[in-house]
């Protein structure tokens, strides 16, 4: 019977977990802090449990132009407010009981997790030993103890293992000379302990973590200042996209300082002093940098077993989620493919299927769809991940055929009194495949999926303009903008 060692139970740890558990695998989860990992304690859930927080105040305050009333008034910004307090209490009780799900499910397959940080330490008669060195503060998702940190202590335990995943995951990226405190200057796995609204909040980074939380805090009533080292925010997206968000950012009251790059982050007084490169100084009360992660790659034995790390720390890991160390696999964040849950879940499953001999396809991101989880969302899959492949080129060779549908078009928005937004879709000239598209709408990160099951499935433009949806319906700007790229 073969024994599997995992090491992290976030999404590719746990889901790989479960599938080597039903093919009748001895399978240890080694994780300090809960199952589920960051993704659900201190990530995903939690930050999209505050973003859909923020949606519900944006829309009871939006709500007056609709021409709802309360007490015989209309409802403006001013009138709507949140007890953050309660707010962040719900947040960590939900992230606690998905993490409690999600034990359980583990433990009715047989899987034994083992509270600490896991380690490659070498090989005994072919078979992988792994050290299981305590949790101690780690244990807690809002402490800095690193990976590193905890496996300097002494090991408690090794293992054998005949197959290890890594899936460690990756931590906030730190700014040099910038304390973290966790009280004024936090990253963004810190911010579900405030009491109190921050009353301007400065967000270092507008990539899509900055992005949603400075989009989060303006909504829920905080005065928010984005500092975007572009001019631009939100860089790695459809650029119509994210000047839609742009546009929708300013126009809402939030300040965007663009083309400028933070140095440091400085408690002063009761505040935060952001000093620019420019020689600028913001000040606020609080500070949230969200510029990047490092991936948990140093405290796992890369070097002491051979693992290849990219410049980064990523692990190097093939379309079957394999290391250049047999028997080694990896996924989720410590690989430095696409940072999302569904992709490092699918590594793991995949990684599993194929130690343990199943059928199995490698992964394919063209396939892969992603959100933002802004106000509007955007959503995007196949050639609409400019990151992947940018289809500039192809459109301009004459290769790809495209159309965006505005969605202030659509009969539903206009009920909604959704004025923002657009549907994109990419599809191959000649044949008509549909080959990706960008979703700008509220609920795109609903409204991407028939435009992935098209990716995924080798749909045609066709297809979609006979496939019925409901009138009236934002979906229906789908198969709109394929009407008009039938040839």
């Amino acid at each position: 019977m073969a024994e599997v060692v995992i090491l992290g139970g976030g999404p590719g740890g746990y889901e790989a977990a479960l599938v080597a558990a039903q093919s009748g695998a001895v399978v240890t989860i080694i994780e300090p802090a809960g199952l589920g990992g960051a993704a659900v304690l201190t990530d995903c859930v939690p930050s999209k449990t505050l973003i859909a927080t923020a949606e519900s105040a944006h829309l009871a305050a939006a709500s007056g132009l609709l021409g709802v009333r309360v007490g015989g008034m209309p409802i403006g910004t001013r009138d709507v407010g949140v007890d953050l307090a309660a707010v962040n209490r719900r947040i960590r009780a939900l992230a606690a009981a998905q993490s409690a799900d999600i034990a359980q499910r583990c433990a009715d397959e047989g899987i034994r997790w083992r509270r600490g940080w896991g380690r490659l330490v070498g090989q005994d008669g072919g078979r992988w030993q792994v050290a299981i060195d305590p949790a101690g503060a780690a244990a807690d998702p809002g402490s800095p103890t690193t990976g590193a940190q905890a496996g300097a202590r002494e090991s408690s335990e090794v293992v054998l293992a005949d197959t290890v995943l890594i899936a460690t995951g990756a931590r906030p990226r730190s700014l040099p000379g910038s304390p973290v405190d966790g009280e004024r200057i936090l990253t963004w796995q810190q911010v579900y302990h405030l009491e109190q609204l921050p009353e301007r909040l400065i967000v270092i980074g507008s990539g899509v973590t900055g992005a949603e939380f400075a989009g989060a805090y303006l909504a829920l009533g905080s005065e928010v200042t984005l500092v975007s080292s572009r001019s631009q925010v939100l860089p790695g997206e459809d650029p119509a996209a994210a000047a839609v968000i742009d546009e929708v950012f300013r126009r809402r009251g939030m300040t965007v300082c663009a083309s400028a790059r933070a140095v440091t982050v400085r408690p002063a007084g009761t505040g935060v002093a952001v000093t620019l490169a420019d020689g600028r100084v913001l000040t606020g009360s609080h500070a949230l940098l969200a510029i990047g992660s490092v991936p948990t790659t140093d405290c796992i034995g890369a070097d002491v077993v051979g693992l290849r790390r990219g410049s980064g720390g990523q692990l190097s890991v093939d379309r079957v989620s394999r290391t250049n160390a047999p028997g080694v696999y990896a996924a989720g964040d410590c690989t430095g493919v696409l940072p999302l849950a569904s992709v490092a879940a699918m590594q793991g499953r995949i990684a599993m299927w194929h130690a343990l001999g199943d059928a199995v396809r490698p992964l394919d991101l063209m396939s892969v769809a992603s959100a933002v989880f802004t106000e509007p969302e955007i959503a995007s899959v196949g050639v609409g991940h400019v990151h992947l492949d940018s289809p500039a080129g192809a459109v301009d060779r004459g290769d790809i055929d495209v159309h965006r549908q505005p969605l202030g078009t659509n009969a539903r928005a206009k009920m909604l009194g959704i004025d923002d937004g657009f549907v994109t879709l990419y599809v191959r000239r000649g044949s008509g495949r549909v080959l990706g598209g960008v979703v700008v709408a509220p609920r795109a990160s609903e409204l991407i999926y028939p435009v992935a099951q098209a990716v995924e499935c080798g749909l045609t433009v066709d297809d979609l303009v006979h496939t019925f949806t409901v009138y009236p319906s934002l979906s229906g700007s789908i198969p709109e903008a394929a009407r008009r790229l039938r040839r």
